[in-house]
């Protein structure tokens, strides 16, 4: 089971590292604004370093609520589910590269373009899609009644997507055919 507590910890890890070291690549050279100084930018992401911090303490101690009394299907499931949205957020990550925005600043780069390969065939929202299969999952995996906090993200975030994309569909050429023959969410489905 340390292993694979391990092996958890571990995907929490590269997804962060993926992220800082992509926001300063893509930062590079780039002007500043005076938004990320914002008390609203700082405190949404003092929230998400402690929800992180809490999520990595979560990992190693016993189950907190636990679901089952043997879970280790669950534990199976909730696995790989928690893969499936880690190697679906990274991918949307790198793939999206510097047309990617912070989520607390919200607005487009000047010059981000469609990216519509990759993962991006398939979902116009790979990022969204794989951070919650992986909260999902992790919550699975640890059989943790706190898959239930992590569905209650599901509605914001779908919200948070919509909002992104009428956005992008001002703003960037192409999208609106883009977004018409790739779903948001579930490939071929939604």
């Amino acid at each position: 089971m340390i292993f694979f507590r391990l092996y958890l910890f571990a995907g929490l890890v590269l997804h962060k590292a993926v992220w800082i070291v992509m926001k300063r690549r893509d930062q590079t050279g780039a002007a500043t604004t005076g938004k990320s100084h914002s008390l609203h930018i700082r405190l949404a992401r003092l929230v998400k370093l402690v929800i992180l911090l809490l999520i990595a303490v979560q990992i190693f101690l016993v189950d907190v609520l636990p679901i089952l009394d043997e879970p280790l299907a669950l534990r199976i499931v909730g696995g790989m589910l928690y893969t499936l949205g880690l190697v679906t957020a990274v991918l949307g990550r790198v793939q999206l590269g510097s047309s990617w925005s912070d989520i607390e600043i919200g607005n487009v780069a000047v010059d981000s373009q469609v990216i519509s390969g990759g993962v991006y065939r398939y979902l116009r929202h790979p990022i969204y899609v794989g951070d919650l299969l992986l909260l999902l999952g992790l919550e699975l995996s640890l059989n943790s009644w706190l898959v239930g906090v992590a569905a209650a993200m599901v509605p914001p975030v779908v919200v948070r997507a919509i909002q992104e994309e009428q956005s992008l569909r001002k703003v960037l050429t192409g999208y609106e055919d883009y977004a018409r023959r790739t779903k948001r969410f579930i490939p071929f489905i939604v």
